[in-house]
């Protein structure tokens, strides 16, 4: 019986039609195209059956199985150990070609390798892009050919070189919808993937706070951010439509879009730093790492307002505004003398927008062992920052209903924690 000849595009953290690079130039193909979608149980294994994350992706391949059932098609769905899942497609389909978009996390990075080694062995082409940045690893160095390891002289070598090729070009795929495969593959439940639904739901995007986002950002009660980060993990969204549309709008928000690719080159550049500390001189630092005090940050009981309300709001909902984010970082780090080790993998298994560079290279920044980071003897005051940030007590309110009956005591006081910081952190840094 002869095998069907195809082409397959693998989606992963891409999951659109339009503006895909990798889909763009799959339905180039001379074969007819089979989108397709693994559930990777290496990593779906350490989850919690209720993970939002894991039904928003489903969400949003539902939504791709739901456009292309509009021309016949539809989304190939598998589920288990990457590798032996290639192997069967192998099996199981003529496959020509195969196309995806590059990955560059140290999972994703051997995974991939792996799955090229499978492909090449069975005299199958494929081919990678670029797609969740504007610039990959290597394409923002120093004259030298050396990573940049400060983020200003990065953005200001990224916006010169955006510059140069301004506005970045979009793919538009929809006039090549008719080289995508015909037929319908099953679409699995969420509860045949082995998953539920959760309470937490990913937001859609609004950019409609984002002309004035240099003048709101910091304020959490104003919910005035756009709610993004989620779908630029997951790839719902284009970086090349948000970036060319962040230019003509707001400086401060392409900074930060900016920032997340700063971080993405020095993880690929620097694999240590998703466990370890990128100043290696900071390796003799005394953490505490007192459990009862951490189980006091992670329930939002620490005394302190702002952090209790942010590691409240991240409980409740997978989200937590990034000013108060920098708060909740430094006193675990600062006033606790928690290794950011410990903050980091518990934002791991909250946040709805997690991704690894980001989460590892800002929790490096707050705890000051990371590149370009806060001097360790900075020292975030949160009443302060309360002060500066919800002056009228609105955000913490609305994740705090106890606060106007009489809120408990500081579980340290802020200006002992900031004197043992910092001698702790000085005592700690190697000559």
């Amino acid at each position: 019986m002869n095998k069907q000849e195809i082409s397959i595009f693998w989606f992963r953290r891409d999951l659109r039609l339009e503006d895909n690079v990798g889909l763009f130039f799959a339905l180039e193909s001379n074969w007819p195209v089979v989108p397709l979608f693994i559930f990777d149980e290496a990593i779906l294994d350490s989850l919690p059956k209720n993970d939002p994350r894991v039904g928003f992706i489903h969400e949003s391949l539902s939504k791709i199985n739901q456009q292309l059932a509009d021309i016949g098609s539809s989304i190939l769905i598998k589920k288990g150990k990457t590798l032996e899942v290639w192997q069967k497609l192998i099996e199981e389909f003529d496959i020509k070609e195969v196309f995806f978009n590059k990955d560059y996390e140290p999972y994703a990075i051997k995974r991939d390798l792996a799955i090229c080694e499978v492909l090449k062995s069975n005299k199958i082409s494929y081919c990678s892009y670029k797609d969740q940045v504007i610039f990959e690893e290597k394409e923002i160095t120093k004259s030298d050919g050396l990573p940049y390891t400060v983020y200003t002289p990065y953005k200001n070598k990224w916006l010169e070189k955006y510059n140069a090729i301004a506005p970045v070009v979009e793919y538009d795929t929809k006039d090549r919808f008719s080289h995508f495969h015909k037929g319908e593959f099953l679409f699995p439940t969420l509860e045949a993937i082995g998953f539920e639904e959760s309470s937490i739901k990913v937001m859609p995007h609004n950019l409609k706070h984002v002309g004035n986002y240099h003048e709101t950002r910091d304020f959490p009660a104003l919910d005035s951010t756009s709610h993004l980060s989620p779908h630029l993990r997951f790839g719902t969204v284009s970086i090349r439509k948000l970036v060319n549309w962040a230019v003509r709008k707001n400086e401060v928000f392409l900074s930060e879009l900016i920032w997340r690719e700063f971080f993405m080159q020095i993880m690929f550049s620097f694999p240590k730093v998703v466990s370890n500390n990128f100043k290696s001189a900071y390796d003799g630092i005394q953490w505490r790492n007192d459990e009862a005090d951490f189980r006091r940050w992670c329930s939002g009981t620490t005394g302190y307002p702002m952090v209790d309300a942010g590691m409240r709001e991240l409980n409740a909902t997978g989200y937590m505004h990034n000013r108060v984010r920098m708060v909740v970082a430094s006193f675990l780090c600062k006033h606790l003398l928690i290794n950011w080790q410990w903050g980091e993998a518990y934002f791991a298994e909250k946040l709805l927008d997690f991704e690894l560079s980001a989460n590892v290279g800002n929790w490096q920044w707050a705890a000051g062992t990371g590149c370009d980071a806060a001097p360790y003897f900075r020292v975030f005051n949160p009443e302060i920052q309360q002060k500066k940030f919800d002056e009228k007590g609105i955000y913490i309110r609305k994740w705090i209903p106890e606060f106007d009956l009489g809120y408990g005591e500081p579980m340290v006081e802020h200006a002992f924690a900031r004197d043992r910081a910092i001698s702790t952190y000085k005592a700690g840094i190697l000559k």
